[in-house]
């Protein structure tokens, strides 16, 4: 079954896990644990001198609290856009995660992660 014909509670089971993996290795700056699901897209533009100035400049995204909400999901074209409620153990507030899941080479992988 083709992830677009899933129910929102079947995507936000299988988002889940990739989801924690992100905010794992962002909180310790992993690149390697960080990108191991990226679409080639993704791959492409985050490269790892990038991601270590994101990591050096943005205090939210290196101190994610581990657990989070799943909002909702999304679907646009070939992907689905899953939006999380997320909290950091540094700066006081929500925001908002995005985590874009498509399908390449019959794999689910990440085509976009922001948090804000």
């Amino acid at each position: 079954m083709s992830l677009l014909d899933k129910s929102d509670e079947e995507i936000i089971k299988i988002a889940e896990p990739i989801w924690a993996n992100l905010v794992k290795s962002s909180n310790i700056k992993d690149y390697g644990g960080f990108t191991k699901d990226f679409s080639s897209q993704m791959l492409y533009g985050a490269n790892e001198v990038e991601l270590g100035k994101q990591w050096a400049n943005n205090e939210l995204i290196s101190s994610l609290v581990e657990s989070c909400e799943a909002l909702g999901c999304l679907r646009r074209g070939q992907h689905i856009t899953i939006l999380y409620k997320q909290t950091s153990t540094k700066i006081s507030g929500e925001f908002v995660g995005r985590l874009v899941l498509g399908e390449e080479g019959g794999e689910i992988k990440v085509f976009g992660a922001t948090i804000f």
